[in-house]
């Protein structure tokens, strides 16, 4: 499983996941509660992890979700993480192509809706951004200009976010960007965190997961 991407080795556990689960429910009926499911998954993803089953890509998530469930019990919603995984990498499969025009577009919308943008400054040193309470973004123009290539992404780009994280990973969704989490500390801007994203989409570690749709 060597050549796989992240996203192609999330999702497949996922799936494979889920599936466990409800081939186990056909048989157990103790395995239909929330914390039947959470000590089934659970069992499962140990197992998984010992036996090696996918990829090493996602053995640090694992990890934590063994923990988690360890912890919390059916509170670690393993179910719905891995729904919300299966629905998000799925969606997403598919689009890899045509990212910087996504990136404009919502950057338009982003504009319509009264967000501060600016691509058009250098970010090289920690900055303040006053933006009188509005939302706001920032790309470097040195990222903006010089990653990307027609419609391409050809290198990460860095975005400087002030906004509620999961309304604006909505948006970046919506327009079939993956974002990587928010993360304050390695932000150049004050109040702002700082996200990533990637030519053709391809993270390398789990995105901000969105709620389920029905």
């Amino acid at each position: 499983m060597s050549d796989i991407s992240y996203n192609q080795a999330i999702l497949m556990f996922a799936d494979a996941g889920l599936a466990a689960l409800a081939t186990s429910a056909e048989t157990s009926s103790s395995v239909k509660t929330p914390a039947g499911e959470s000590h089934f998954l659970c069992s499962w993803m140990v197992s998984a992890l010992k036996k090696r089953t996918f990829s090493k890509l996602i053995a640090d998530d694992l990890t934590f979700w063994i923990r988690q469930a360890r912890s919390m019990g059916a509170g670690a919603e393993l179910k719905l993480l891995l729904q919300k995984i299966s629905q998000q990498y799925s969606f997403i499969a598919d689009k890899q192509q045509g990212l910087a025009l996504s990136l404009k577009a919502m950057l338009t919308e982003l504009d319509s809706s009264d967000w501060v943008i600016i691509t058009d400054q250098e970010v090289t040193q920690k900055l303040k951004l006053n933006s009188d309470g509005r939302s706001s973004l920032v790309i470097s123009d040195e990222q903006f200009t010089q990653r990307i290539d027609g419609d391409e992404l050809i290198k990460p780009i860095t975005l400087y976010v002030r906004a509620p994280e999961q309304a604006f990973a909505e948006i970046a969704y919506k327009h079939g960007l993956l974002l990587s989490p928010g993360n304050k500390k390695t932000s150049l801007i004050k109040h702002h965190k700082s996200y990533r994203i990637w030519p053709k989409n391809m993270q390398p570690a789990l995105t901000i997961l969105q709620p389920l749709t029905s």
